[in-house]
């Protein structure tokens, strides 16, 4: 990786954990040169403006936190019920406690922005789409495949299953508490089950 590239993502991984930790708005860009040792010219050389680093942190940090954590696990072979459950499982065994105390960045930065900039907002609703739509194919899967119950409606399910999972983590950041997240995913996990044939 060349200077430059390295200099930009050690801007990108600076301006995610400064975000994540006081908000977009409240995020300081003295900080986040701080932590790098780079410079404001370089920082504007490569983004121009903060707005346009907020929007490079969606488009390739959390948007690639996404594909790791959640996307493409959930494509894997197996019950499309089980395969969600056990992703599911897997992401609470691993949430640390920085998770709990700030949240999903994801959403953090929808409540924050999206009723106030239109870039954040696109940027946003194009990762919950993603999300949604990896939800929905492999429910539709498993209906072609007979695991999963005909008459339910995938795109229904998948845009529930998803507002579940961000409201667990909301309700889990609010209360400070892992034990409000575990019981969330359990009414989220006996949800699921009843989406079995």
């Amino acid at each position: 990786m060349a200077d430059a590239d390295k200099t930009r993502q050690a801007l990108l991984e600076a301006a995610y954990e400064e975000i994540y930790r006081h908000g977009f708005q409240a995020a300081s860009l003295n900080t986040i040169l701080e932590r790098t040792g780079v410079t404001k010219g370089a920082l504007y050389h490569h983004f121009g403006s903060k707005q346009k680093l907020g929007y490079a942190v969606i488009d390739e940090i959390i948007s690639q936190k996404l594909d790791r954590e959640w996307l493409t696990p959930i494509q894997q072979a197996g019950h499309p019920i089980d395969v969600m459950i056990e992703v599911i499982q897997q992401a609470g065994q691993q949430i640390t406690s920085q998770q709990i105390d700030q949240g999903c960045p994801l959403n953090n930065l929808a409540q924050e922005m999206s009723p106030i900039d239109a870039g954040f907002r696109q940027r946003i609703d194009h990762l919950y789409q993603k999300w949604q739509e990896s939800i929905e194919k492999i429910l539709r899967d498993g209906q072609q495949g007979g695991t999963v119950n005909p008459s339910i409606d995938p795109a229904d399910a998948a845009l529930f299953i998803l507002a579940s999972l961000e409201g667990c983590m909301g309700i889990a950041k609010n209360a400070q508490s892992i034990d409000e997240l575990k019981r969330c995913a359990q009414g989220l996990f006996g949800y699921l089950d009843s989406l079995r044939c």
